[in-house]
């Protein structure tokens, strides 16, 4: 089985050509292998943008000799898109939020990680969420700030957290009250 570093790729990443197949029902097969991909690959790897101008693992196989083309990457991303799994970060289509946790569900999990570390009515300021002792070896180790903000205004809007602005964005607060 072919590896991208320490990632092991299903073996339909070797199937020529990667392009998209016309007949429906193949393409819609085609695409949910593809967003399941990019997904679980995202998540491994920690990466939350993919760049459609720049170079991204998953979107060339030179073991074959093929690359995606433009149009396929979009179909994909779009795909994720639509089930609320990514986002475009600019009208130009050229830049994706990949979020492979939904807010909700980064919302979720940051809840059962208060409630599992005892956490309940502490404060942690945000970089400590994202790069802190507490959170080494779990999904919040390094989330993207962004993605991570809109789960605890989430939690915040469901009266689980409170956000205390900083001087800085270094020293942004939430007191968590689970």
């Amino acid at each position: 089985m072919q590896r991208l570093g320490d990632f092991r790729l299903p073996p339909f990443f070797n199937y020529p050509p990667p392009s998209l197949q016309p007949v429906r029902e193949t393409r819609e097969k085609q695409v949910q292998l593809w967003k399941d991909l990019i997904l679980d690959y995202c998540r491994s790897q920690k990466l939350y943008i993919i760049s459609l101008e720049e170079d991204f693992p998953l979107f060339s196989n030179p073991k074959i000799e093929r690359s995606l083309s433009h149009e396929a990457k979009e179909v994909f991303l779009a795909a994720l898109v639509y089930e609320g799994r990514a986002e475009w970060m600019d009208k130009g289509h050229k830049k994706c939020l990949i979020l492979w946790l939904r807010i909700q569900d980064w919302a979720n999990y940051i809840l059962n990680f208060v409630k599992d570390n005892g956490l309940e009515d502490s404060v942690m300021t945000v970089e400590e969420i994202r790069s802190g002792i507490e959170t080494r070896g779990t999904e919040l180790a390094g989330i993207d700030r962004g993605v991570l903000m809109r789960a605890l205004k989430l939690l915040e809007q469901k009266g689980k957290a409170a956000i205390f602005k900083g001087t800085s964005a270094d020293d942004e607060g939430v007191k968590f009250s689970a």
